[in-house]
């Protein structure tokens, strides 16, 4: 917690400190009102007293009243502005630390426990930072000033006071020692249950496919009732203690009054008035003291829960990033598009087996290198290592004379149209999903995004929307076909104009037509650009400079489709299961 107290600005720590001024100002208005109350109650009981001197004491003490309600709305609002500012630098902090994880760190910490931890987590601190400065600051001022203020008033009272503390106390110690443990798993459980909920909204279509919406919410339920049940446990406890604290208060005020009333009695008539109105004071003191010893019993309540989500929080901000950004700004001179695979050997964090092993192979600029292989060979895991989704275990792989390790990543990612497997679409239109992002160069204009649609084959689609090229996309492009989502990432990565480009299997959702016009329009349109076509259709790729064949993560063949079909007998399997007798002879 202290560590995450350290991300605080000057400017709130400035803040911090003038709320202290209030709360100060606040407490010893609080204190100074029993003062009051003792003086109108030895007023009222002296003879000879005026109304005009009991009407001031009062109008004292109700300024103290109207004082001290000012301070506490002033401390209030600035621990509100505190806590809010600190979130919200939080909330970027996390995001932006997130958008540099690598599949690494993304896959380590899963995709349900970052948000629960952009949002839960730091919602559970930004509630502790509010009270903090309202409760813990106030609480210990307002007992050790209450304490100097009764001291020597009456041992008897002071020791029931101190009983009374000392109850709180075993409470506070008991509700630490069974509930802490379930704050850390609520965090846990919610990460849970945000899981589950993610992963049945994104798979709704396949759940009501095959009528699984029973399995769904048995599993929602389950991950639920666990939730429930711990937080019931944690509510209970919480419940049980304001209670037990309310009969504490007023078994404590009908104590000093019990003991005061023998103590009256045993008094001389001189000494009754001063005892009566020591008891007076020494109750609202005593008051004061256990509201304070509340209120720190409510920040040790919140203080676990919020701990824990500060740990998780520091977790994600001190991650060491896989993927570290290098020194270059750009390739050797003469060189653009070049791609180098240097026996080249992968296998994923913690894993035991190798997916890729000793892959070597160079694709020179403008030429069209295809991957093919069974489900599984590696093909994607391969081309992920030229954008630097994974960094390779063992070898090199080298764009334009450098290894990919030693480009600043915004310089790599420059070089890079990158169309993934599941075309990715973001909420918005069509012209903001093709201009999307940035190449380090030109400004993307209209005629710059007609022409990547034109290119990737969806002018018709998209000129027949409403609004054309602002046609909305909603998020996921869940208002268009999958062939569509496929043309307008194609167009993306076109309208990037790279130096090269990755296609990974983003043909498969085009009929045969459509793929053959794209790949024939696109491959004379970006002459001169390198690219790299993962692919299942021997359809796709059978026009490619080379085709390297992949077999359990090993090259099993390099060639043209001629070559192939003559020396690769897996090549040649792949073929006989797609193409006719005609079609191979040819």
């Amino acid at each position: 917690m202290i560590k995450i107290f350290k991300l605080l600005k000057p400017k709130e720590w400035m803040l911090a400190g003038i709320s202290m001024v209030f709360i100060v100002s606040q407490v010893w208005l609080d204190l100074k009102m029993p003062d009051y109350m003792s003086e109108i109650t030895r007023l009222v009981q002296t003879e000879g007293s005026l109304m005009r001197d009991i009407w001031t004491t009062g109008g004292y003490m109700l300024l103290c009243a109207l004082g001290s309600l000012a301070a506490a709305i002033i401390v209030g609002f600035i621990a509100a502005r505190i806590a809010a500012s600190f979130s919200q630098r939080l909330r970027s902090l996390i995001y932006d630390k997130v958008d540099s994880f690598s599949m690494e760190e993304i896959n380590r910490f899963s995709t349900s426990s970052l948000i629960t931890r952009s949002t839960n987590d730091i919602t559970q601190v930004q509630m502790l930072i509010t009270m903090a400065l309202q409760l813990v600051i106030k609480a210990p001022i307002t007992a050790v000033w209450a304490i100097t203020k009764i001291a020597g008033k009456g041992w008897e009272w002071s020791m029931v006071t101190a009983s009374g503390v000392f109850c709180l106390l075993i409470m506070v110690t008991l509700v630490m020692i069974f509930v802490m443990p379930k704050f850390r798993r609520m965090q846990i459980l919610t990460d849970n249950i945000t899981r589950v909920t993610r992963e049945n909204l994104t798979g709704l279509r396949v759940v009501r496919a095959y009528n699984a919406e029973g399995h769904q919410q048995e599993k929602f339920d389950a991950a639920n009732a666990e939730l429930t049940s711990t937080q019931l446990f944690t509510n209970r406890a919480m419940v049980i203690m304001m209670p037990i604290m309310n009969m504490l208060m007023g078994g404590l005020s009908l104590a000093i009054y019990w003991i005061g009333a023998y103590l009256i009695d045993a008094a001389g008539v001189m000494e009754k008035l001063t005892i009566f109105s020591n008891m007076v004071v020494f109750s609202n003191y005593s008051m004061q003291v256990i509201m304070s010893f509340m209120m720190l019993t409510i920040m040790f309540i919140m203080l676990p829960r919020a701990t824990v989500s500060a740990k998780r929080i520091n977790e994600v901000l001190d991650s060491q990033l896989a993927i570290k950004d290098g020194a270059a700004d750009s390739g050797l001179p003469g060189l653009a598009g070049e791609i180098e695979f240097r026996n080249v050997s992968f296998k994923y964090p913690d894993a035991a087996d190798y997916v890729l092993e000793d892959v070597s192979f160079t694709a020179s600029q403008g030429e069209t290198v295809a991957f093919i292989g069974a489900t599984g060979s590696g093909k994607s895991t391969l081309i992920n290592l030229v954008p630097r989704f994974f960094d390779a275990t063992d070898g090199e792989v080298i764009i334009d004379g450098v290894d990919v390790k030693e480009y600043k990543l915004e310089e790599l990612y420059n070089k890079i149209g990158y169309v993934p497997q599941k075309a990715v679409l973001f909420k918005g239109s069509v012209r903001s999903n093709v201009a999307y992002g940035e190449n380090g160069a030109d400004e993307y204009s209209i005629d710059d995004v007609k022409e990547a649609v034109r290119i990737a084959q969806g002018s018709d689609f998209v000129e027949q929307m409403a609004g054309g090229y602002e046609g909305f996309i909603s998020q996921g492009g869940t208002n268009i076909s999958g062939g569509q989502k496929q043309r307008v990432a194609i167009a993306r990565a076109i309208c990037r104009k790279p130096e090269i480009y990755i296609f990974d299997d983003s043909f498969s959702a085009l009929d045969y037509k459509t793929d053959r016009v794209l790949r024939s329009e696109l491959k004379r349109a970006t002459a001169g650009v390198t690219s790299l076509i993962v692919a299942q259709r021997i359809g796709t790729i059978m026009d490619a400079d080379r085709i390297i064949v992949l077999e359990e993560g090993k090259v099993a063949g390099v060639g043209t489709h001629g070559e192939l079909l003559r020396s690769c007998d897996v090549y040649r399997e792949i073929a006989m299961s797609q193409l006719s007798e005609e079609e191979l002879a040819s």
